[in-house]
């Protein structure tokens, strides 16, 4: 997929599925996942109801990644960032509800979210 190499698009929607590829941390084979996205301040965050994933035990162990969009087709170099801090985390949760209320209807409270759902901003890493 060289040729569709490249960076996050400028132009993303607010929330919408991608690809998610990461390192097993067992394995060290490639794992690839469908995930929703949301696009909130300016980034690129993945995120999911509370509990554990596999996909974020991975990107804990290796945080290089890869994303592929659909449309158009693209596939992308990422560094995930976990977000940790808790200040972060309790901004960034209610601007995620907004993003895709279907979160927000799940059966978890927001200090939930803060506490347990996985955050991860993805930054680009390709130039062209």
């Amino acid at each position: 997929m060289a040729d569709a190499a490249g960076t996050i698009p400028a132009v993303l929607p607010v929330t919408g599925t991608v690809d998610l590829q990461t390192t097993g941390r067992r394995t060290g084979h490639q794992r690839w996942v469908e995930i929703w996205f949301v696009y909130v301040d300016g980034q690129l965050v993945v995120t999911g109801t509370p509990g554990a994933r596999n996909w974020l035990a991975n990107l804990r162990s290796t945080p290089e990644a890869r994303v592929r969009f659909r449309d158009p087709l693209r596939e992308v170099a990422v560094v995930a960032r976990l977000v940790k801090d808790p200040a972060e985390r309790r901004r960034l949760v209610p601007l995620i509800w907004e993003a895709q209320p279907w979160y927000a209807e799940q059966p978890f409270s927001m200090e939930d979210w803060v506490a347990d759902a996985p955050l991860v901003v993805l930054t680009g890493t390709d130039h062209g």
